[in-house]
């Protein structure tokens, strides 16, 4: 840049220099804060201030812009083409095995090659599904960033990954190489994906199916400032060329060098001892794989000592000291052979796609749901299609994805019923989305849904009532509604498939059991649009009795807390409805009876917390002790961040844990939870 005049950088007092540095390490500590440690210190208001007075700045004394500003990171107009980068070092593939008994032979052969029975030590992380990228920095600065090609050459993405805000424009620290390539993987978060698919939605665009192919499209953008507006991220596995230095021994050492470089490392990464080592890894990152942020395919394997991995060498593809061990797919292809149409216990009618028998997501899955006809239309899905299907953790099945159309031979149009498929009523549209059953509760699907519901653990938790049981008996029209559960005996019941006496005997006593309950609990059970158990235990806790939470109005329903006003709607519509008025009354004539809760005006002992529930607990359900963390007063969130006050961790917690340690918010096991509910009493 050719400056004149005042614009020289000999003309800017010191001053504005300083000041220009001191901001620069500010947002990039900030921003090191936000996108590598997910630990933000200040308030984006604040953050915003901090850029906006370095943009100012520097238009004011343009000779102060730096390739290394943060403010560089806006991304630039769009490039004709890209260009080919040849890397120095090749970028190999990794080998891959899919359990347990390949892993050990992997270990077998590496300690064949060594000629040593010693115990290995291993470096583990996960193998992030993402883009895998080569930077170069030259004098600390980032000077290039490519894709990893056909591992022999690449294409220039530098426009685009200067604007991603975990990866460094300037290595800080001490004994920094003159040149250095990382290595590493770009890619897109859970949230991010979701952000990003959602904006689509607005604005009509094409939506992504997996983050993935989302951070594969935003690098491949000619146009960087669109790549600036999607939230990528970066974490690095491995380097390349490096002049200058000398390397320590391990490469965990050598993770460490990086971070302290200020490149983003991935926190989920151990060392581990021996094989068994590893094999409990895998098993606890599996294990937490749903609760990450970012998505895992499996995990990496990799010799720790660099003279060991220097003696085993590489393949012509892969090196010999590592290994990738893949998890069950998450995403699959397979057939869409019908599309049937399922009543909810609120009358909405939901299409579900019948699928060619698939496994994915470590079960065999023959159904998917498709939400509702708009998200057909998006898909432009027909009977007979390929399609993509997703299973991740215990989330319902997916379609996601139709591939290849063309090959659809006889496709069939899907359409919406024009009467109930359970009993013959004509379907209403209900908003923009959504289609209902007009018969209300005189339609059996719905009246089966909402005795499930009434009977389900959370709700009036009436154990041996199941779903196969009830069905039976509206079938036979025992049972026509909530009320009639209380008049069942052992010989209605006896006569039934697959029921005894004794079976029998025991329904009819927790039917018995069931009628003394909680407030919170009967309001659940009544299947109230939109209210959950944390609702109801809200509107329980602020009201005290249900008198006054049938007469409340709109306003006062919103002053309970996550109480908005179309759930107020709901609660209002409900008890204005004379037919359920005159349904909790039969309830409580068949000797349902619950205790009022005493309102105080005293803050609650755990008033204004955030508490986070993880792993297993042995001596109550999760929804058991977030009820009662609720009734105390707190806030139970699902997700550990800086403003969590507590996290509570049972046998097997995993990424929250790891979380909760490193921003340093305190952990109590199951026995202190119970010390506090007993301290509460």
């Amino acid at each position: 840049m050719s400056v004149k005049g005042k614009d020289s950088s000999s003309s800017i007092p010191t001053a504005i220099k300083k000041q220009v540095d001191a901001l620069r390490r500010q947002i990039a500590h900030h921003d090191s804060l936000y996108f590598t440690h997910d630990n933000p210190q200040i308030p984006d208001s604040d953050y915003d201030r901090l850029f906006a007075t370095l943009v100012d700045l520097e238009q004011r004394y343009p000779a102060l812009i730096s390739a290394d500003s943060p403010t560089q990171r806006v991304g630039a107009a769009p490039r004709e083409e890209f260009t080919q980068i040849r890397h120095e070092i090749a970028m190999l593939s990794l080998d891959k095995v899919f359990n347990e008994q390949n892993l050990t032979d992997f270990d077998a052969r590496v300690k064949k090659r060594l000629q040593s029975d010693s115990t290995l030590q291993y470096s583990c992380e996960p193998k992030v599904d993402g883009v895998a990228v080569s930077l170069l920095y030259k004098d600390s600065l980032l000077e290039r960033g490519a894709t990893r090609g056909d591992g022999v050459s690449g294409e220039d993405i530098t426009h685009n990954v200067r604007t991603i805000k975990s990866i460094p424009l300037k290595l800080e620290g001490t004994n920094v190489p003159t040149l250095l390539e990382v290595r590493g993987e770009i890619f897109l978060g859970k949230r991010g994906f979701a952000r990003i698919n959602a904006e689509a939605e607005k604005t009509g665009s094409k939506q992504f199916v997996n983050p993935r192919n989302a951070a594969a499209g935003t690098l491949r953008q000619l146009d960087s400032r669109i790549t600036a507006r999607r939230p990528l991220q970066m974490y690095c596995y491995s380097i390349g060329v490096v002049q200058d230095i000398e390397l320590p021994p391990r490469l965990s050492d050598i993770f460490d060098l990086l971070e302290a470089w200020g490149l983003p490392l991935n926190p989920d990464r151990r060392v581990v001892d021996g094989i068994e080592g590893c094999h409990y890894y895998c098993k606890d990152l599996q294990e937490k794989r749903a609760g990450l942020d970012y998505e895992i395919d499996g995990a990496v394997i990799k010799v720790n000592d660099l003279a060991l991995q220097a003696d085993l060498g590489a393949n012509a593809r892969t090196p010999r000291w590592a290994m990738a061990y893949k998890f069950p797919a998450e995403e699959v292809s397979t057939t869409v052979l019908d599309v049937e149409f399922q009543v909810g216990r609120t009358g909405v009618i939901t299409p579900v796609a019948r699928l060619q028998p698939v496994f994915v997501g470590g079960v065999t899955v023959s159904n998917a749901t498709l939400h509702n006809m708009d998200e057909i239309s998006r898909l432009n899905l027909k009977i007979g299609d390929p399609v993509i299907v997703r299973r991740a953790g215990d989330v319902i099945p997916k379609v996601v994805k139709v591939i290849n159309s063309t090959d659809n031979k006889s496709p069939r149009e899907i359409e919406i019923p024009q009467f109930c498929p359970a009993c013959g009523s004509a379907v209403e549209r209900d908003g923009e989305v959504l289609y209902r059953c007009s018969a209300g509760i005189s339609c059996a699907a719905q009246r089966k849904e909402s005795i499930r519901h009434f009977a389900s653990r959370s709700a009036m938790d009436i154990e041996g009532l199941g779903s196969k049981l009830i069905e039976q008996l509206v079938d036979l029209e025992i049972l026509s509604n909530v009320a009639d559960i209380f008049s069942l005996d052992v010989e209605k019941l006896s006569a039934m498939q697959r029921m005894g006496v004794r079976s029998a005997g025991n329904v009819v006593a927790a039917i018995e059991i069931s009628k003394h309950t909680t407030l919170a609990k009967f309001l659940y059970s009544l299947g109230i649009r939109e209210v959950g158990e944390a609702t109801a235990l809200a509107l329980a806790n602020h009201f005290g009795n249900l008198g006054k939470i049938s007469r409340a109005g709109l306003e006062e329903l919103t002053e309970v807390p996550d109480i908005g006003d179309i759930v107020a709607g709901h609660i209002v519509v409900f008890f204005s409805n004379q037919e359920n008025l005159a349904r909790i009354e039969e309830l409580r004539a068949s000797g349902v009876i619950w205790q009022d809760v005493i309102v105080s005006d005293k803050p609650s002992r755990l008033a204004g917390q955030t508490y986070v529930l993880t792993g297993t607990l042995k001596t109550m359900h999760r929804n058991e002790a977030k009820a009662r963390l609720i009734e105390l007063g707190a806030k139970v969130a699902g997700s550990v961040s800086k403003h969590t006050s507590c996290v509570i961790a049972g046998p097997g917690s995993g990424s929250k844990l790891e979380k909760a340690r490193q921003l340093g918010v305190k952990t109590i096991s199951e026995e202190e939870f119970l010390a506090l509910l007993d301290d509460s009493t």
